[in-house]
């Protein structure tokens, strides 16, 4: 499963880019065939729990009693984010650093769904370190990450809020965090709990986790469904349609695990091969992830997209089409939104 912390979208410098041989139609007009009416998503990596929802809505069909033919793009070389803001994809699936990132640099990505509701992500090491039990004990330990520039950012917030320094050594991951950890290559990693964490605790090499929201960094939704502002524009009732079938099927995911676990492997039972593993991973987003405190599933937050595009502009990370800095933090309110969920939401 991809890890929240690879590398930072590069849009100042891709976006202005033709994107082709994506295999995505060019969404500015969604085109009717058989009663039905084409829409793309694009994946942010091989098929796993974070898309159990859109998986269960295509093995129960429906997708299609919607009249939506759904077309999923394959996670290739080019990233979901820059599919959507090129309108080479209706959809897809993204990340809140990710929209952030892009639409500073003035890209077309809004987010429309939030996926999980509470950060999928941890500060973890060796759950033998006893010489480690918070993060203020990181100073001076070596970090195994992916190379985005926030994650330097992100983990001297978390060490300084506990009282350290928030000085370590970088290591770029070649291979998963707990094998690096337990390899002996570094101290500490930021994998995610609902996947890595469980293999993790499968393979006989549990970790010892640190929460970023107990040392002061801002929650985040680490798995979202996106759009561009055209595709909404000139297609509001089909998105409308396609979230309503987005969030039945997470609505069924959060309320029915097993069953929707089995639904994703079978959808995918040539790269989904550890089914104790989907299965656990698939109970622990049902219990912790997919619902907000209040219940809903799919929502957002002004608050949280504020919350974090301040840290990231603070943090100095947030730069314009130009690559230049930004001298004011943007107005996040902007960068998604909730219209085009079920009026019941």
């Amino acid at each position: 499963m991809r890890s929240r912390t690879t590398a930072l979208l590069a849009v100042a410098t891709t976006a202005a880019l033709a994107v082709t041989g994506c295999g995505a139609q060019d969404s500015t007009s969604a085109a009717a065939k058989n009663g039905t009416t084409q829409v793309t998503l694009a994946l942010d990596w091989t098929p796993n729990t974070n898309h159990t929802g859109i998986y269960v809505a295509q093995q129960k069909g429906w997708f299609k009693a919607a009249g939506i033919d759904l077309k999923i793009v394959p996670y290739g070389t080019t990233a979901p984010e820059t599919l959507i803001a090129n309108h080479r994809a209706d959809f897809g699936i993204s990340y809140q650093e990710g929209v952030t990132t892009a639409r500073a640099a003035g890209q077309d990505i809004t987010s429309v769904y939030a996926v999980t509701q509470k950060t999928n992500v941890t500060v973890s090491v060796r759950a033998g370190r006893d010489d480690i039990t918070s993060p203020k004990d990181l100073d001076g330990k070596t970090y195994a990450g992916f190379g985005a520039p926030y994650e330097k950012a992100l983990l001297e917030k978390v060490i300084q809020e506990d009282g350290g320094k928030g000085t370590f050594k970088q290591i770029t991951l070649n291979t998963s965090a707990y094998a690096a950890l337990y390899a002996g290559r570094a101290d500490f990693a930021m994998p995610m709990p609902t996947w890595e964490g469980l293999e993790a605790q499968l393979t006989g090499k549990p970790l010892k986790d640190f929460q970023l929201a107990d040392y002061g960094f801002p929650a985040i939704y680490s798995t979202l469904v996106a759009s561009s502002g055209q595709y909404l524009k000139q297609n509001p009732e089909i998105a409308k349609k396609f979230l309503a079938v987005v969030d039945k099927g997470y609505e069924y995911a959060a309320d029915h695990p097993d069953q929707a676990a089995d639904l994703l492997i079978a959808a995918n039972k040539s790269t989904l091969i550890n089914s104790e593993l989907v299965e656990k991973s698939e109970t622990l987003l049902a219990k912790e992830y997919y619902r907000a405190a209040d219940g809903t599933i799919g929502t957002q937050s002004a608050k949280r997209w504020q919350d974090f595009t301040d840290f990231e502009f603070d943090s100095g990370l947030l730069v314009d089409e130009n690559g230049k800095r930004l001298t004011k933090a943007p107005d996040a309110s902007t960068f998604f939104t909730d219209a085009y969920l079920p009026d019941s939401k």
